[in-house]
C-alpha cells in the first residue's frame, strides 16, 4: 500500500538531539542511545528519497543485548514516544507457551495497526475539539431553552425571528454554560444506546484475524437505538462533545493516515528474544517450537502483507527493535535468515554504582522525585541527603552483585522497603512533616537485610 503523502514525525530531530532527548530519562547506555538515534532519523531520510528508491531502502532493525534492567525496553518506549510513532511490545517467549491459542505472530501487527488507528483518532479529535463543544453546548441549550424556530404570524404565515428577549435569554444562558454554573443542574439527554458487543470469535480462528471488521458489517444493518438518561449538565457538555467530534471526525482518512504511519513509522519492540533462540546442537523438544517461531517471525520482519480489520498492512519498513539478556544462548543461534535481518547489534553495559545515583537523582523522571511528590500530598516534605543517596545506590549495586542482578529495578525495591513505614504512617502521623532520610537511616534500615543474604533474596 502506498500513500502519496507521507507522516513526518518531529524526526527532523538530528541524531545528537534525539540522543540528548533520551538522555533526559536514561542514563548512561551511550552507544544503545546512537543504534537507536541513526535508525530513527534514516526512517526521516528515507522518506525524503525518490519514491522509486524509497520502497528499496530497508530499515536497519536493532538487537539490543543486556542483562534485565538496564534501560532496553525504556530506550524503545522513549524513541517512539519522540517520533510520536505508533509502538507496541511484545514478549517473543509468549508465542512458544503451551496452550498459548488464537494469537499468531501477526497479532502484532494488528496490534500495532489498533495503537496507530486510536493515536490519529485522538490527534483529530483535539482538532475539532473546539468546534465539538460549541456543537454540543447549542444541543444542551436546545434542552434548557427549547427554541421557538418556527412561530406563524396569525396574519401572514410567515416565520418569524426570534424575539430580541428569547436570544438574549439563549445567550445569557450560554455564558452561564460556559462558566460552569449549570455544571450540577440535571437534564434528559438523548443519547445512542450501547449496542451489544458481536461475538467476534469463529471456531478457533477470529473473524478480525482474517481481517473481516464484523461490527461494521452488521453494525450499519442493525437499527441504532437512542435512549434518554439523566444526567447533569458537566456530564452532559462531555459525552456531547464526544458525540459531535466523532461526526466531524471523517475515519476512512484517520485510518488511511494510521496505516501510513504504521508502515513508515511503526515501531515494533520484541522482547525476551534470546529465549526462542537455541544453543546449536539442541534441536529437539521445545527448541523445535522456538525455532518456529523464528519461522513465523521471519516473513513479518522480511517484509510480508499482514490483514487487519483496518485493511492491508505492508510490513517492509516498520522498524523492528528485538532485546534479550543472551545468558545462555548468543544472537548467533537464532536462525541465520533472522539474524540477518537484524544488522546493528548493541551491548549494554551493566549498571554501575555511580549510575544508579544518577538513575535517582537525575532523570526528569527520577525515582527519589517520584516518591517525595508521591508524600506530598500527604503534607509530608521528603528530602534525602547526598549521602543518604549513594547509601542506596551502593546497597543496590551490592545486593544485585550478591543475589542476582536486576539492573535499576532494584532501587524500586529497595526504596519501597526503606520508605514501607512512611509509607504506611504517612496519613496518620502528627508531626514530623519534614521527612530527612540520612546515610545512618539507610544503614539502619537495610543493613540486616542485605547481610543475610537468604533474606534479601526474597525482600530485595
Amino acid at each position: 500500500m502506498t500513500h502519496s503523502k507521507q507522516h513526518s514525525a518531529p524526526a527532523d530531530l538530528t541524531p545528537r538531539q534525539i540522543v540528548s532527548e533520551l538522555d533526559k530519562y536514561i542514563i548512561g547506555q551511550h552507544q544503545a542511545k546512537r543504534s537507536v538515534a541513526i535508525a530513527l532519523r534514516n526512517r526521516w531520510r528515507r522518506l525524503q528519497v525518490p519514491e522509486g528508491l524509497r520502497e528499496e531502502i530497508m530499515p536497519n532493525n536493532i538487537i539490543l543485548i543486556g542483562p534485565t534492567g538496564v534501560g532496553k525496553t525504556e530506550i524503545a518506549r522513549r524513541l517512539a514516544k519522540l517520533a510520536q510513532a505508533p509502538f507496541v511490545k511484545v514478549e517473543a517467549s509468549k508465542f512458544t507457551e503451551v496452550g498459548y491459542v488464537g494469537r499468531d505472530v501477526e497479532s502484532m501487527v494488528r496490534d500495532l495497526t489498533e495503537i496507530a488507528v486510536n493515536m490519529v483518532k485522538a490527534e483529530k479529535t483535539s482538532e475539532v475539539e473546539s468546534r465539538a463543544q460549541e456543537l454540543a453546548d447549542e444541543r444542551i441549550l436546545d434542552i434548557l431553552l427549547p427554541p421557538v424556530r418556527l412561530r406563524h404570524s396569525a396574519t401572514s404565515g410567515v416565520p418569524e425571528e426570534p424575539r430580541e428577549d428569547e436570544s438574549t435569554a439563549r445567550q445569557r444562558l450560554r455564558e452561564k454554560l460556559r462558566d460552569g454554573a449549570l455544571d450540577h443542574r440535571v437534564i434528559e439527554v438523548d443519547i445512542p444506546a450501547p449496542q451489544m458487543p458481536l461475538m467476534q470469535v469463529m471456531g478457533p480462528v477470529s473473524l478480525e484475524e482474517m481481517g473481516i471488521n464484523i461490527q461494521e458489517m452488521f453494525g450499519n444493518l442493525l437499527p441504532k437505538k437512542n435512549k434518554l438518561r439523566k444526567m447533569n449538565v458537566k456530564e452532559a457538555r462531555q459525552i456531547l462533545r464526544q458525540e459531535e467530534a466523532s461526526k466531524l471526525i471523517d475515519m476512512d482518512k484517520v485510518t488511511r493516515e494510521a496505516l501510513t504511519r504504521v508502515e513508515n513509522s511503526g515501531i515494533i519492540f520484541i522482547d525476551e528474544i534470546d529465549k526462542i533462540a537455541s544453543p546449536r546442537g539442541q534441536q529437539s523438544g521445545p527448541d523445535v517450537s522456538r525455532e518456529g517461531v523464528q519461522r513465523d517471525l521471519l516473513p513479518i520482519v522480511e517484509g510480508s502483507n499482514v490483514t487487519t480489520k483496518y485493511g492491508m498492512v505492508k510490513t517492509d519498513h516498520i522498524l523492528f527493535i528485538a532485546s534479550g539478556a543472551f545468558h545462555i544462548s548468543k544472537p548467533s543461534d537464532l536462525i541465520p535468515e533472522l539474524q540477518g535481518r537484524f544488522p546493528i547489534r548493541v551491548e549494554l553495559q551493566n549498571l554501575t554504582e555511580e549510575d544508579f545515583v544518577k538513575i535517582l537523582t537525575m532523570p526528569q523522571n527520577a525515582l527519589l522525585k517520584q516518591y517525595s511528590a508521591l508524600l506530598a500530598p500527604e503534607g509530608i516534605l521528603l528530602e534525602f541527603e547526598e549521602g543518604a543517596v549513594e547509601e542506596i545506590a551502593r546497597t543496590a549495586y551490592e545486593v544485585n552483585e550478591q543475589v542476582e542482578n536486576i539492573g535499576a529495578r532494584r532501587l524500586h525495591t529497595i526504596l519501597t522497603t526503606l520508605l514501607e513505614e512512611v509509607l504506611y504512617d504517612a496519613p496518620d502521623a502528627v508531626r514530623d512533616r519534614r521527612l530527612k532520610v540520612t546515610r545512618g537511616l539507610v544503614r539502619e534500615k537495610l543493613q540486616s537485610i542485605v547481610k543475610d543474604r537468604d533474606l534479601s533474596k526474597y525482600i530485595l
